[in-house]
């Protein structure tokens, strides 16, 4: 069956640092004290060069074309099991759509257990939970994000793979809208049932910095972000959802070439403690802290940041043994039963954007309708809006008296057209009715959700379980 789609700060570069006593010959060893990395620089025969950094949630190591490692990452997806590979017959077909796939397995994301992710044509997996209007803004892994269109060749494929313990996606010689004449590209993002993320490049025609950005943005990496309701400045009564990216990993784009490579190890994080004893001696970089109402540790910079602030968990965790957590076991919420991220100060530098905002440069659109793979169009849970509130309730009210009023009369005036109110009317109509025009804007990157189609590409047929 076919699949239901759904239309920094720059990376550190290699220190100069001196070669210690004992180390092979080509071998430098250097470490960057402000950043917290340490970079091993391989320099071999064959021009092999292992890149190292710290990036507090994940590690990354870059393969070059001669690393033996590189070859023991790429997934070769016509030497799997054909049962478990997958051509996506609406993403090989279309160009900047997205497309909800559910895993087979919880992967781990920041510390995080996703069971979904969403593909998109331009070389990049969606990983929030909440569809909204700018998918390239954040949360996201991105082996290659750029303005790739899988429509322009009968060649040109989006695949992925799911075998239980990796899912891989695969771009597999796609074009660049509008540089079709550079060559095509071929690349891969693999994530694993253990956190870990490849990143493989097989054809890199040009050098990824000579890749324009005017229409798509341009980028490789991972990004990670959470969501708050704060209230509208415009609308009182109504919340606003506003992202807050805090963490990015950005890689050196001039690394990516023809049969390079990247692997992100992940970090321990907060959140895998499940007991305040561990929670609080954690010997993490995070400043960890417990929160006996939610059961939880957490550094307060997750996507639970909403929830531990409205809980109190911030002040609660303030001087407190884990003995004094399990006697202060009540708890009062805030009396609007949410909380600002405004409400405490934000020692770490985030990223923000609101989501109702206007389109900017990096802007990726997705016009929501029904229809996934194997997943609901409901939104989760901890995506419902705010409460509705009286005025916002008496509104409605008002609004549906309103338009029953207006359709009563017409019903009247329809049948009874001898009447003062019909002759009224008619005396008065306009002569000429104006018209609206809707003018279709082509100067942001826009993605698409589409609804389930059975055509496929030609010459490329999805392969059947056996």
């Amino acid at each position: 069956m076919r699949c239901g789609a759904l239309p920094l700060p720059p990376p550190l570069g290699p220190p100069e640092g001196q070669r210690g006593a004992g180390q092979p010959q080509g071998t430098h060893i250097s470490q960057d004290l402000v950043g917290r990395s340490l970079v091993i620089d391989t320099l071999l025969d064959n021009g092999t060069r292992i890149v190292e950094d710290n990036h507090s949630y994940y590690v990354s190591r870059t393969y070059g074309p001669g690393a033996a490692r590189r070859q023991g990452l790429w997934v070769d997806m016509a030497a799997a099991d054909s049962s478990h590979v997958k051509v996506h017959g609406i993403l090989s077909n279309t160009h900047r759509q997205a497309s909800r796939i559910v895993l087979s397995f919880d992967f781990p994301f920041y510390g995080h257990l996703l069971r979904q992710v969403t593909i998109a044509t331009g070389g990049f997996i969606f990983m929030g939970d909440v569809i909204h209007r700018m998918l390239t803004a954040t949360q996201y892994i991105a082996p290659l994000m750029a303005n790739f269109n899988p429509s322009y060749s009968r060649n040109s494929t989006v695949q992925y793979l799911d075998n239980g313990t990796v899912f891989v996606v695969q771009w597999d010689k796609v074009y660049l809208q509008g540089k079709e004449d550079v060559g095509s590209f071929t690349f891969q993002a693999a994530l694993h049932s253990s956190g870990r993320i490849v990143f493989g490049y097989k054809e890199i025609p040009v050098p990824v910095l000579q890749i324009s950005a005017a229409q798509h943005p341009v980028k490789a990496g991972l990004s990670d972000a959470f969501m708050v309701l704060n209230p509208s400045p415009e609308v009182p009564e109504s919340r606003r959802r506003t992202i807050y990216e805090y963490h990015r990993v950005e890689l050196d784009t001039s690394k990516i070439t023809n049969m390079s490579a990247v692997e992100f190890t992940p970090l321990p994080t907060c959140l895998q403690h499940r007991s305040c004893e561990l929670c609080v001696s954690s010997t993490l970089t995070f400043n960890c802290s417990w929160c006996h109402v939610l059961q939880r540790c957490s550094s307060g910079f997750d996507r639970h940041r909403e929830e531990w602030l409205s809980y109190g968990c911030a002040q609660q965790a303030d001087a407190k043994s884990c003995e004094d957590l399990a006697e202060d076991n009540h708890y009062s919420p805030p009396p609007d039963g949410s909380s600002s991220p405004l409400d405490e100060d934000i020692t770490t530098p985030t990223a923000s954007l609101f989501i109702d905002s206007l389109a900017t440069e990096d802007d990726t659109k997705l016009n929501q309708h029904a229809g996934s793979e194997g997943v609901g169009s409901d939104l989760p849970p901890n995506a419902v809006g705010a409460p509705i509130h009286t005025g916002t309730i008496v509104g409605i009210v008002l609004a549906v008296l309103l338009i029953a009023a207006i359709i009563l009369a017409g019903i009247y005036i329809n049948s009874h057209p001898t009447s003062n109110a019909a002759l009224f009317f008619i005396e008065r109509r306009p002569h000429r009715w104006p018209a609206m025009k809707f003018r279709n804007h082509t100067n942001h990157a826009t993605y698409a959700e589409v609804e389930a189609a059975s055509h496929e590409k030609e010459g490329f047929v999805e392969a059947e379980q056996c």
